[in-house]
């Protein structure tokens, strides 16, 4: 059985307060086997830390086979690792579109081409239009309030995490400034506020979540570019976090890598734009927690992951309308994954800032 080899590769890597929500899918899908002989396809980023995501379905029953592409990156040495537990690997640029699954739980549509049994389970909010013609329901991970806990805390936390790696780990007094202020933004500017760092936020000013006020020294409107000029000054860090492509590109280039400062993206797209070349933004101005061996903490991506592994389960037990296509996770079965989250978890504290 395939649990086994991959209890091995963990070898006690995680305490279980750091996956509560996994912890309880396994051990109750262990016994009733929901998933029993069901083909399902998972795309899930993979790294260590997904084991334990497959773990849960593999001991629900499922035929298992984990996907990888070059639309989200992955640890080669983990997937060598699966390859020799004797899991399957599929590569979306290798894998035809006859291959029969029941289910595909994809991120970022990167395997939208394939036409399941039943129907999707994604991840990404950036997956979402991939399946617009597909005419099979879409059960949407990133719809609900438990994916906030990753893209905001988690991300937050992996920020400061991947700075602390590259050497720069004293923030206090320092300036940093911050570009965005959704829910990667969010989680960026509460952590800033946490480690003592004065953080500038430049944003659309009339729409920032009023509990987010407290934590920035201002708050500049990217559409005044004087203003965003004068912010730059003095900064030790810039930081993207819009999710939009090119975002900078009303500012002059050289004002922004003449400014001194240490400039980094975490967004998914290149938010810097081609005028700022890649040599002067930390790892070529790819998002940067992806330097670290495990870019989010399992604690914040857990109740993640045991919500996608969820719906799976909600589409086999559903007889949906042939026009009922798009499904947002339902708030009870959020409800039932963070508190377990909150009871058991590592992380009940800061979840109060989100969710």
């Amino acid at each position: 059985m395939l649990i086994e080899p991959i209890a091995n590769i963990l070898n006690g890597a995680y305490d279980k307060r750091e996956y509560p929500a996994l912890y309880e899918q396994f051990n109750i899908w262990n016994i009733v086997k929901p998933l029993k002989g069901m083909r399902l396809l998972d795309a899930t980023p993979v790294y260590r830390n997904s084991l334990l995501k497959y773990r849960a379905l593999l001991a629900a029953g499922a035929d298992l086979t984990v996907g990888i592409s070059s639309v989200m990156a992955y640890d080669e040495g983990i997937v060598g690792l699966l390859r020799e537990c004797g899991v399957k690997i599929c590569s979306a640029d290798e894998c035809g579109n006859d291959e029969i699954f029941d289910i595909v739980m994809d991120c970022a549509g990167a395997f939208s081409f394939l036409s399941p049994r039943i129907g999707y389970v994604e991840l990404t909010r950036s997956g979402a239009d991939a399946y617009r013609d597909k005419g099979l329901p879409v059960f949407f991970a990133d719809g609900g309030a438990i994916k906030r806990i990753e893209t905001c805390l988690g991300t937050g936390e992996s920020f400061f995490r991947a700075m602390g790696y590259l050497g720069y780990n004293d923030w206090k007094g320092r300036k940093l400034v911050l570009f965005g202020c959704g829910k990667v933004g969010s989680g960026i500017l509460y952590y800033a506020h946490k480690l003592g760092a004065e953080c500038h936020v430049v944003t659309d000013t009339g729409v920032v979540p009023e509990r987010m006020r407290e934590f920035a020294e201002g708050f500049t409107d990217f559409r005044d570019i004087d203003a965003v000029l004068k912010v730059l000054k003095g900064a030790f860090a810039v930081v993207t976090a819009t999710g939009v492509r090119n975002a900078l590109k009303d500012i002059p280039a050289k004002a922004v890598t003449d400014c001194g400062a240490l400039l980094a993206n975490m967004g998914v797209e290149d938010e810097f734009g081609p005028a700022i070349d890649p040599k002067f933004v930390l790892n070529g101005k790819k998002t940067l927690n992806f330097i670290l061996e495990e870019p989010t903490l399992l604690r914040y991506i857990d109740a993640t992951m045991a919500l996608h592994n969820a719906g799976a389960l909600f589409l086999i037990g559903q007889h949906l309308p042939a026009e009922y296509r798009f499904i947002l996770p339902p708030a009870d079965m959020e409800e039932e994954i963070l508190s377990v989250t909150r009871r058991d978890g590592l992380i009940g504290d800061d979840l109060r800032l989100i969710v």
